[in-house]
């Protein structure tokens, strides 16, 4: 991610595409310098101000680290970019709700056209290589957007199998993929998060060939995933795109202190 590059975007319009998600689209020229890349899982950090707090302008984050103690600094929030339009210069963000649970998805459930958007970005690190003979798109609904613009920026006749965990049918949403994609929607109900992916990926009768594979979200299911893909399936690491975007039972801010040493413990475990 380019260090400390806010851009300064408002609010053009909002959708609900489900019960449980929202649509953003944000735009103007604060956008014209947006360098997205190539990449499919492209995400950027929204930036929310303190509670009664004004930032000089244009807002620089060295100036506010600087200036302003810790508690007063934004707080910062990570989402993948679902669909970007350089020629108008319109990016979409969707964003899981769940009432006024967290801080982005009690956001974009009441932004208005015309709200300031502050953002950080883009980072990213994946999308589907064309040499695979086949690819593996798996995560719960916060990986969605990200497995989504990977189906859809696949070429015609590229064999895949995306597996999407979601609440319920409601969930589940239209998706522009190639007609070598399978998409299976996985109904979580009542059980725990990522059961039913574990199960489907484990379960699942491997295609001859190389995968190309990209598995993301809560990081106890995970982690699980890792050691199987792994281990058992002898996935070499260059092959798989896997992390845990969310840790059940952390806030985001304690979770995203401790992700990069937990992510390579995991590693450091499974290698041993």
């Amino acid at each position: 991610m380019a260090a400390r590059s806010i851009h300064h975007a408002e609010v053009l319009r909002t959708e609900r595409i489900t019960p449980h998600m929202v649509r953003v689209t944000i735009g103007g020229e604060g956008l014209s310098g947006f360098g997205m890349g190539e990449f499919t899982d492209h995400y950027v950090k929204l930036l929310f101000p303190a509670e009664g707090v004004t930032y000089p302008e244009p807002w620089d984050m060295d100036r506010i680290r600087e200036e302003f103690p810790r508690e007063q600094w934004p707080a910062n929030r990570t989402y993948t970019i679902r669909s970007w339009d350089p020629e108008v210069l319109e990016a979409t963000i969707d964003f899981v709700v769940h009432g006024d649970e967290g801080l982005a998805g009690p956001w974009a459930a009441r932004v208005e056209p015309g709200a300031d958007v502050r953002i950080l970005g883009p980072g990213g690190g994946y999308a589907p290589d064309a040499t695979a003979d086949w690819h593996l798109l798996v995560g719960d609904e916060s990986a969605l957007p990200a497995i989504a613009a990977s189906l859809e920026a696949l070429p015609d006749g590229a064999k895949a199998y995306a597996l999407v965990e979601i609440p319920d049918a409601a969930e589940e949403q239209k998706i522009a993929a190639p007609g070598g994609a399978e998409v299976t929607w996985l109904h979580r109900g009542d059980r725990p998060v990522g059961e039913a992916l574990v199960a489907a990926v484990t379960s699942l009768t491997f295609p001859e060939g190389a995968v190309h594979a990209f598995v993301h979200g809560e990081a106890g299911w995970v982690k699980d995933l890792r050691r199987h893909l792994r281990v058992e399936r002898e996935i070499p690491r260059e092959r798989l795109s896997i992390s845990g975007y969310w840790r059940l039972g952390q806030a985001d801010e304690a979770w995203r202190a401790v992700k990069r040493e937990w992510n390579e413990q995991v590693e450091r475990e499974q290698e041993s």
